[in-house]
């Protein structure tokens, strides 16, 4: 079990949800601003448009970059802001209850679900990948797993014990497990738009 050092201030956890919130935050920043310059000049070129493969105007353009009725990276420069906030405050010393983290977790699964909807959109619908996007889904993916696992590993989601070894065991893993899941998506890519030779095309062109 770990000790209750560890248990009340999870460092190694806080560090990491302050890069991703940064990160995260950095992808909403800049797609909220390039969907600005386009509202304001139709014919402005986003900064992220490296070819036909990679690019982010046609992902700001359609219906699933606005799904609650505005631009989707509004959503990120709200929520990012409390993931940073959450894990400074972890580093300051705050101890939180069982139901904040589960309502913490609840929120940060919503995140992954709707990504993974986006991912979907882009690899089937859309046939594009937006960079900044891409960003975001880079750092929502291992957020959901190091914080799930440590949910588990210290009993704030209620599991059995063998549960919450499998976690405290699992835990260590996380960056694997992130690859992982970037493989996976990444073979989708490639099996739905050729993704690896068309992406190289356009960074050949651009350089």
């Amino acid at each position: 079990m770990p000790d209750t050092a560890e248990r009340s201030k999870p460092l190694a956890l806080a560090i990491f949800l302050i890069i991703a919130g940064a990160l995260g935050l950095l992808a909403a920043f800049e797609l909220s601003v390039e969907k600005v310059l386009t509202l304001q000049d139709p014919s402005h070129v986003p900064n992220c448009n490296v070819g036909v493969l990679v690019g982010c105007s046609t992902n700001l353009a359609s219906w699933q970059g606005a799904v609650f009725g505005f631009p989707n990276p509004f959503v990120g420069l709200m929520a990012w802001p409390v993931v940073i906030t959450i894990a400074v405050a972890i580093l300051a010393g705050a101890t939180f209850a069982r139901w904040f983290w589960i309502g913490f977790n609840v929120g940060v699964a919503g995140a992954l679900v709707f990504v993974g909807w986006l991912i979907a959109q882009s690899i089937y619908v859309l046939d594009v990948l937006c960079p900044w996007c891409m960003l975001t889904w880079a750092v929502t993916i291992p957020t959901f797993w190091a914080l799930t696992l440590y949910n588990l590993r210290e009993g704030h989601i209620p599991a059995s014990a063998r549960v919450r070894r499998l976690a405290g065991a699992w835990f260590k893993w996380v960056p694997l497990i992130t690859v992982i899941s970037y493989a996976i998506v990444i073979l989708l890519a490639q099996a739905q738009m050729d993704a690896i030779p068309r992406v190289m095309i356009d960074l050949q062109n651009l350089f």
